[in-house]
């Protein structure tokens, strides 16, 4: 007997999506709009004794287009007004930043060769982590990542792929705050695995299977050598703002939805995982290098890059 599923599931809609309130603008917009035409019209009422209603038009009509252009077209999801202010900032913002929390010292004035402008101090929205794994972000709250499996869904049948995606459309309606879902590839060092492989090989209780397992650390080496070897991680950041500034309520919300959201990705056999002071550290570190090896030491020590 066959089952027809539907090929789709509700999911929320972008709740951060300004509401349209005329002709399909948002408020912004119809402000921005309403503005420049309130400063055409009353342009043209102080010059319409001196410029013909018609070259007062063609000389507007360039302006207009460009403000209806800057907040109607999108790119990425962003108008070109706030694209350009984007831009702006980008360009104003120093180049060169350093590590000073408390913040960066002139040299003296008899150090040679000073530089004219002196870097400015680089702020990171992770203040630190603690020890239960969360990650302090000062103002804006608290964070806690979550390392979730993935699930094979072309190879599950109809049935079971109308469960996994009912469980997570669940797990979406159920959301009561931000949620990020991270997918990042990351090099894979087969080195332990090979070096491994070749020392229990001789311990083996056959010949055969010490020849199979030596001729699949061979394979893995000549693998690693002309391969870029790739693994995807998947990483579920739970963030809750801190209200009336106590970051321990923060915590405390974003560990229960980590854990209601590890029991809700249960249901679409999605393993997730809390993890802890020193695997978050090392997510952090790797997401500001992604080519560096994990760093070494507590999680709450200064991460530095070790020599090669």
């Amino acid at each position: 007997m066959s089952h027809d599923f539907p090929d789709s599931a509700r999911i929320p809609a972008d709740i951060e999506r300004p509401d349209k309130i005329v002709f399909g603008l948002t408020a912004r917009q119809a402000g921005i709009l309403a503005g420049v035409a309130a400063v055409l019209w009353l342009v043209f009422l102080a010059v319409r004794h001196l410029v013909p209603a018609v070259a007062f038009a063609a000389a507007a009509a360039p302006l207009a287009a460009a403000a209806a252009g800057a907040v109607l077209v999108t790119r990425d999801g962003l108008s070109l007004d706030r694209l350009a202010a984007a831009a702006i900032r980008q360009s104003r913002a120093p180049r060169r930043l350093v590590t000073a929390p408390g913040g960066v010292v002139p040299p003296p004035e008899w150090a040679p060769a000073a530089p004219a402008v002196l870097p400015s101090p680089l702020r990171l929205p992770a203040v630190r982590v603690a020890p239960d794994g969360s990650l302090d972000l000062g103002a804006d709250g608290a964070a806690v990542l979550l390392e979730c499996t993935t699930v094979s869904f072309a190879l599950a049948t109809p049935g079971e792929q109308e469960a996994m995606t009912g469980a997570f459309g669940r797990w979406l309606n159920s959301l009561t705050g931000p949620a990020q879902i991270l997918i990042r590839a990351e090099r894979v060092d087969l080195s332990a695995a090979i070096t491994r492989l070749q020392e229990t090989a001789p311990l083996l209780p056959h010949q055969s299977l010490e020849d199979a397992a030596l001729e699949h650390a061979a394979f893995l080496a000549s693998l690693a050598a002309s391969r870029d070897l790739l693994r995807r991680k998947v990483i579920l950041v739970i963030r809750e703002p801190a209200y009336r500034g106590r970051s321990d309520a923060a915590v405390s919300r974003a560990m229960r939805r980590a854990d209601e959201a590890a029991r809700a990705l249960a249901a679409a056999g999605i393993r997730a995982a809390v993890l802890d002071a020193y695997e978050a550290a090392a997510v952090i570190a790797a997401a500001c290098d992604p080519w560096r090896q994990v760093p070494s030491g507590a999680p709450e020590s200064v991460i530095t890059r070790e020599p090669t």
